[in-house]
């Protein structure tokens, strides 16, 4: 079968009935989040066999911020280029999709090794800093840390290498990338956490591994894929190149930059008052790590739809065709929905035997099972506010995009984790998530509403 050139693949992203193609590019979208999801659970599930397993658990759910902004700013360049690159494409610009494509990895890579740097010279203050104060879970979160840091310029690589895939509209190689990366993550982390009996310190050597593989796959995936070609001469770090993955990759550094602060604020404040309630802290951090990576299992289906939305709104975006941007928002607005039901049904019902999964522990089952419902109920209006923000993102509407996406984190999440559990102790820590989901939904709606008037109408 010949290969799609690159004006037979703007005629399939314009003109194929939107229902179709979103299937089509979500499917290996949605299979590359859910298991990146699940390697992610799977050192979540291995660390929890570790001698002190509620200390080593709690020292994941620390260093989980930090890898937040290293993903954030990896999202920053793969979603900035990427966006960039789906609009040029749209007119047809190959040549200005691939100068773009090259630059925006090029500068993540360079990123990369800066934070390997930086984290590996000041490890001990920011391991004390996510701690907030000296803590049983320190010399793992030193351990896992180390490793992970050593990593960065590889996992930023993949991040965005995965995104441009998909945003030119080939994201099953992305998938092929992401998927055998996450399987070898999940066969190393017992074999080097417990037949070469390395602990932490091997659930982190086995995701950087696994980071390694991927992205090697991903550049050779491109090479044999109709992808815009990478090229060193098409590295150009121009002002207007910075201006433009600026514009489109805001949004997605201050949503998960926003996150990290919002987490490391959550932690102390589920620490503060864990040891006013229970006199302990990690049993009720291990139980939020564990609730946030489930929830991020099910939120990471739901991303992986928005994302084979993305390249089919900035193709037809960019190509004028206003009308299939609405039919498809909406689209990924019902059917997701209506799976995020589903599943918040099924992990509010199972919510005890979810969390006792990941760690046999009654004290950590009980407060994991009442975060676990809590969200569940917020779940599904989920939907909606991530594909307004995606659809905003796309269209380089960065100012609004950037608006919504610090909502959750930063107009919500922050103001409830230091309001709410002062007010009703423990059980307004289990609130700060959902509430911040059901705000966020509500400033969505005027937001979209008037979008879909003045950008997208007739």
């Amino acid at each position: 079968m010949a290969r799609e050139t690159q004006q037979e693949k703007l005629i399939r992203m314009t003109t194929q009935p939107v229902e179709k193609l979103i299937g089509k590019l979500a499917l290996p979208t949605i299979i590359s989040m859910v298991v990146t999801s699940i390697y992610n659970m799977a050192d979540t599930y291995f660390v929890g066999g570790i001698g002190d397993s509620s200390s080593a658990t709690a020292a994941v759910g620390f260093v989980f911020p930090l890898m937040t902004i290293m993903q954030a700013i990896a999202f920053f360049f793969g979603h900035g280029s990427g966006n960039y690159m789906a609009r040029e494409l749209g007119k047809g610009n190959t040549k200005g999709a691939e100068q773009m494509a090259t630059t925006g990895l090029g500068i993540s890579i360079i990123c990369g090794f800066v934070l390997t740097a930086l984290g590996l010279i000041f490890r001990y203050p920011v391991a004390k800093y996510l701690l907030q104060s000296t803590d049983t879970a320190l010399p793992y979160v030193l351990d896992y840390m180390s490793i992970i840091m050593m990593g960065a310029p590889v996992i930023m690589g993949s991040f965005v290498l995965n995104n441009q895939l998909r945003f030119q509209g080939n994201a099953f190689f992305g998938m092929v990338g992401i998927g055998l990366g996450g399987v070898l993550n999940i066969a190393l982390d017992p074999l080097f956490i417990y037949t070469f009996d390395m602990g932490i310190l091997g659930a982190a050597a086995a995701t950087v591994i696994s980071q390694v593989i991927s992205f090697l796959i991903l550049l050779f995936g491109i090479t044999k894929s109709t992808s815009v070609q990478m090229h060193i001469e098409n590295f150009k770090p121009t002002w207007q190149c910075f201006k433009d993955i600026f514009s489109g990759g805001i949004p997605s550094l201050a949503r998960q930059g926003m996150g990290a602060v919002a987490m490391v604020i959550l932690n102390a404040t589920i620490k503060e008052q864990a040891i006013l309630t229970f006199g302990f802290a990690d049993d009720a951090v291990s139980a939020m790590t564990i609730v946030n990576k489930v929830m991020g299992f099910a939120a990471s289906a739901l991303i992986g739809f928005g994302q084979g939305f993305q390249p089919v709104c900035g193709f037809n975006y960019g190509a004028g065709r206003k009308d299939r941007v609405r039919q498809a928002f909406w689209f990924c607005v019902k059917v997701g929905f209506v799976f995020l039901t589903v599943l918040s049904a099924i992990g509010a019902i199972f919510s005890y035997d979810i969390v006792w999964f990941f760690k046999n522990s009654e004290a950590v089952a009980k407060v994991g099972m009442e975060a676990l419902r809590l969200q569940c109920i917020m779940f599904p209006f989920m939907t909606f506010t991530v594909m307004a923000n995606m659809m905003l993102q796309t269209m380089g509407l960065s100012g609004k995009a950037t608006f919504l996406a610090l909502s959750r984190q930063g107009l919500f999440l922050i103001p409830c984790a230091l309001i709410l559990p002062a007010i009703f102790g423990f059980t307004g820590v289990l609130l700060c998530q959902p509430v911040a989901d059901l705000l966020s939904f509500v400033l969505a709606v005027p937001v979209t509403k008037r979008t879909l008037k003045k950008e997208l109408a007739d």
